[in-house]
């Protein structure tokens, strides 16, 4: 049988059974489990502080030579347990490696939880015989399993993620399969090793057969509780844009004073940037652009104090801007094939060239909307054409910001005169100028097509901006 790994980490978590998994798997010639090696507190099992010729300084000091170690000191494949608060380091070096085999434990998270407050109420982390047994009630509480939930969940999602993006594969156990003989040789078999079991281990046993009612002193509660959860994601906001960078090259530094803007397509940049240039009395061609991860970091160390800041805007006003900007107009900002393509192909009603005498407030709105139902479809996956960074949902920009810096201040677009003095403020400067005024975009003002229509379905399209930042209906 050719041996595929030479190594494997088994993911788990506190209470799942991985107690008794590593017992079953210890029986399988070929197998040598080395249990929570990368444990903080301690190596392999509660009160151990050395195995496989290593202490827990030199673990701690390089976790790698502890992984060395197990391998060269195994019967065969070496394995050991990995719980979401071990050893981060340990993490990151296995679950890249493709020879190193992944086992993910899992268990219904409501069972896990309830077994284990009761470990802690009674002391009792494991049962040999029903003789020793220790019972005990615990109290649901609803906010520490809600946190259960999001520390194991974004755990296991990220141990997902990271397989599938180095293109691996697990092998999947639940609880439920912890005394299956054949999926335990099946474990074996995804190993490569010769080895099998025709039993279960009988050293541990279930320690809390009862029913939830049993365990839990406040179930009707609890059930209650519960029911406001959903499990089944009903509310979740499907989510297919693509994922944005972090669009370094577009920050603008001002030309002395320590301020960055990390702008947002779609907003009213010339308002910011002619505030930025006037920080320092020069104009906006003298403010710094271009610049590379390598040219952010050395300014972040020229300017002690310094601050960065990025400008959301409303999702109605960015929309019709964009609109404006780079699809009705035909001037030097235009998308033109772009905008052919949604003329002919999309059936946007614009007209061939730049809109004229003719084109009201009537002709205006039915294209917005038709350019809305675009952008809907857009950034949800349906149409060969690109995202454009000026419509793109401006909670994805921000995330791709976050991927290099984080912006110390988000302000709002119609509060920015405040917005801005407060940033100037924050960064040491005594007198900062006043923010421009708006300017407005477009041949037909939008507030003479805006009503309630406009925003629902503008709304519809940004469901994410909306709940991040918390917007009401246009003003």
């Amino acid at each position: 049988m050719s041996q595929t790994f030479d190594s494997f980490i088994l993911f788990a978590e506190m209470r799942t059974g991985s107690n008794f998994l590593e017992e079953n798997l210890r029986k399988i010639a070929g197998i040598t489990m080395w249990g929570e090696a990368f444990n903080v507190q301690f190596m392999g099992r509660a009160g151990q502080s050395q195995m496989a010729g290593i202490d827990i300084a030199d673990r701690n000091e390089d976790p790698a030579r502890l992984l060395r170690a197990m391998r060269d000191r195994s019967d065969g494949i070496a394995g050991f347990r990995f719980f979401h608060d071990h050893d981060a380091r340990v993490f990151e070096r296995c679950i890249d490696d493709p020879r190193c085999a992944k086992i993910v434990l899992t268990r219904n998270p409501l069972d896990s939880y309830v077994s284990l407050k009761i470990a802690r109420s009674t002391g009792q982390w494991r049962l040999g015989d029903m003789k020793q047994a220790r019972t005990a009630q615990v109290t649901f509480d609803a906010d520490e399993f809600a946190g259960h939930l999001d520390q194991t969940g974004a755990f296991r999602a990220e141990v997902e993620r990271r397989l599938q993006v180095s293109g691996q594969t697990a092998f999947h156990i639940s609880y439920d399969q912890i005394q299956d003989v054949a999926v335990l040789n099946g474990i074996a078999a995804y190993l490569g090793v010769a080895g099998r079991i025709d039993r279960p281990s009988d050293r541990t046993k279930v320690q809390n057969p009862g029913t939830m009612r049993d365990k839990v002193a406040n179930y009707d509660e609890m059930q209650a509780a519960l029911a406001r959860l959903d499990p089944f994601a009903l509310g979740r906001m499907p989510d297919f844009e693509p994922r944005r960078g972090p669009a370094v090259p577009g920050h603008v530094a001002a030309r002395e004073a320590p301020v960055l803007y990390m702008p947002v397509r779609g907003t009213d940049r010339d308002r910011v940037e002619t505030w930025l240039a006037a920080l320092d009395s020069t104009s906006r061609d003298d403010l710094r652009r271009g610049l590379s991860q390598k040219d952010l970091r050395q300014w972040k160390r020229r300017h002690p104090g310094h601050r960065s800041f990025t400008v959301i805007g409303h999702p109605v006003d960015r929309l019709h801007r964009a609109f404006c900007r780079h699809i009705l107009s035909t001037g030097p900002e235009s998308f033109g094939e772009m905008r052919e393509v949604l003329r002919l192909q999309y059936g946007l009603p614009i007209p061939e060239g730049a809109p004229g005498a003719g084109w009201d407030a009537a002709a205006h709105r039915a294209a917005f909307l038709a350019f809305a139902g675009f952008v809907r479809g857009n950034i949800a996956g349906q149409t060969s054409l690109r995202v454009d960074p000026s419509w793109a949902s401006q909670s994805a920009v921000l995330q791709g910001m976050a991927e290099v810096l984080l912006p110390d201040m988000v302000l709002r677009e119609d509060s920015l005169p405040t917005g801005l003095d407060q940033l100037a403020q924050a960064a040491g400067i005594a007198a900062a100028p006043p923010a421009p005024p708006r300017t407005e975009e477009g041949p037909i003002p939008l507030g003479q097509i805006y009503d309630d229509e406009v925003e629902g379905i503008v709304r519809g399209i940004y469901q994410r901006d909306y709940m991040m930042f918390g917007f009401r209906a246009r003003g």
